[in-house]
This record gives structure tokens, sequence and C-alpha cells, in this order.
């Protein structure tokens, strides 16, 4: 049985992961529910198709955060209430879960990669560091975001349990390694299909969408 610190702490760490920085983002800016474009997934990857590289870029850190920020606050308050190790996966587990199905957004959330790297440098910074890593060299020379969120999931509970042996840390990455690798699996049939959109592509879609719109801004400006 749950304790009610323990409880609580997983409660909490459910609802900031249930932020879809994504749709926060997006209507703050002004722009399109990142649900109804492009992949419909509410990431940043997506956001970065509405041609605002600020607003993809402000979505992921924040995604990363609220990782990171779940683990960290049972670390840093949790021991006086019996709140070790364990406690701490299990609230990486909760955030990465909000993430994943968002109780403010009907449930539909994102593929979970920038929150699960927040909560594995929460865990384990060396651990949440080298998997960054092996995500920018697979994102670097394939030019595939799923494909390196594929490979930097499978990496990390196998790094974890390699280097600093079985834990809650490996079980948390294991667990949030199949989660995140069963939110990919249409982008498993497309890579497999060859039809996965590569990043180079993104990036020229989003460059193509602020030259759209800023044609159009100007127009708008000289009929005021």
């Amino acid at each position: 049985m749950l304790s009610t610190p323990l409880a609580l702490a997983l409660v909490l760490a459910y609802l900031l992961g249930s932020l879809s920085f994504a749709v926060i983002v997006s209507r703050a800016m002004g722009l399109s529910d990142p649900r109804s474009y492009g992949s419909h997934n509410p990431g940043a990857t997506n956001v970065l198709r509405s041609g605002q590289k600020g607003a993809a870029a402000l979505t992921l850190l924040l995604d990363g955060a609220k990782g990171y920020v779940a683990v960290w606050a049972v670390s840093a308050w949790g021991e006086p209430h019996g709140l070790q190790a364990g406690s701490q996966a299990l609230a990486a587990l909760a955030a990465f879960a909000g993430h994943l199905w968002p109780v403010f957004f009907r449930f539909r959330g994102g593929k979970g990669v920038a929150t699960a790297a927040g909560a594995l440098l929460g865990l384990n910074p060396w651990l949440g560091l080298s998997t960054l890593l092996v995500w920018l060299v697979i994102a670097f020379f394939s030019r595939y975001s799923s494909l390196a969120a594929l490979g930097a999931a499978a990496f990390a509970p196998l790094c974890q349990w390699l280097v600093w042996g079985a834990g809650p840390a490996a079980a948390a990455a294991a667990v949030m390694s199949v989660l995140l690798t069963w939110r990919h699996r249409s982008n498993i049939r497309d890579l497999l299909a060859g039809t996965e959109g590569r990043l180079d592509q993104k990036m020229a879609s989003s460059a193509a969408s602020t030259d759209i719109s800023q044609p159009a801004a100007s127009n708008e400006r000289s009929r005021q």
C-alpha cells in the first residue's frame, strides 16, 4: 500500500506531466493547436511545423523540465518522509504517464521523448546526458527524429543496467523505453516503408511556413 507522502508525490508528478506544453505554448503564442496538423502529436517536433522555432524550442525545454522537476522534488523534499530512490523512479514514471495521457487535455498526449529525457537527467544525470548524446548522434547522421528517439530509448535502460546495475532507475528507464517505443509504432511502420519524414524536411516545412506567414502579415499591415 502506498504511503500518503508517496501517493501525494505521484499525483502531483502526474498532474505536472499532464501539462501539455505543446498545446499551452501554441495557445499562448497564437498558433494552431499542434493536435490539428502535421503528425497531430503534441510535441516539439510537430510544433516546429508551425514555422515557429522559438515555440518548438520552448516546448522542448518545458516538456523536459517537467520530467526533471518531478524527480528533483522527491529527491529534495522526500527523504524526511521516507521517499528514496524507488520513489524518485515512480515519480519519473508518473510524470511520463501524465505526458502520454494528460488529464487536462482529454488524455491526448505526446510521445514522451523530452519528458523521458528530463526524468532520466533527474534520476541519473550521467545517464540522461549520455542518452541525449545518443539521440543527437543518431539524429545527426540519420536525420530521423523518430529513429533517434527509438535508439535512445533502447540505449537508456541497457546503459543504466550495465554501468550502474539493476535498480529503480533501470526499471523506470525500461518501462519508459517500452512505452516510448509503443507510442512510436506508427513511426516504425513509416520507417520500414520509407515514408517517415526527415528532420531536414520538417525544418524546410518550418521555413516555408514562416516565409508564407510573413508576406501575409505585411499585406495585413498595408491594409490597415
